[in-house]
C-alpha cells in the first residue's frame, strides 16, 4: 500500500507564514531608511559644488529640508579634497526596533559622486 501523503502540514504552513510576515515587517521598516540614504547621497552630490565648507554644509541643509532628511545634518558631513575635486562623505547608523530589547542596526556610509 502506497497511501503516504506528501506535502506540508498545517503547522508547517503557519510557521512559513509567520517567518514571511516577520521578514515583511522588517523589510517595511528598513525600506524608508534605504530611500533616505539615497536622498542623502543625492544631497551630498549636490552640495559638493559649494565653494567653501560652510557653503557645502548650507547647501546640504537646504536639500535636507526639501527631501525631509532627519538622520544627519550639514555639520555631520566630512569635506575633503582629492586632487582638484571636493569630496563630501558621511556615515550614520539607523536602529530598527524589533521587539523588547532587540534592535536591528543598519550602518550607512557614503560619499558624493
Amino acid at each position: 500500500m502506497n497511501n503516504r501523503q506528501r506535502g506540508i502540514s498545517f503547522i508547517g504552513v503557519l510557521f512559513v507564514v509567520g517567518v514571511l510576515a516577520f521578514a515583511g515587517v522588517i523589510a517595511a521598516q528598513a525600506f524608508p531608511t534605504v530611500v533616505e540614504f539615497q536622498s542623502i547621497t543625492k544631497a551630498a552630490t549636490k552640495a559638493k559644488d559649494g565653494a567653501s565648507v560652510t557653503e557645502i554644509r548650507t547647501i546640504f541643509d537646504k536639500a535636507a529640508q526639501v527631501d525631509d532628511i532627519k538622520s544627519i545634518t550639514g555639520k555631520d558631513l566630512e569635506v575633503s579634497k582629492e586632487g582638484d575635486k571636493t569630496v563630501v562623505s558621511f556615515a550614520y547608523n539607523k536602529e530598527i526596533h524589533i521587539a523588547g530589547p532587540t534592535f536591528l542596526l543598519i550602518k550607512y556610509a557614503g560619499r558624493s559622486k
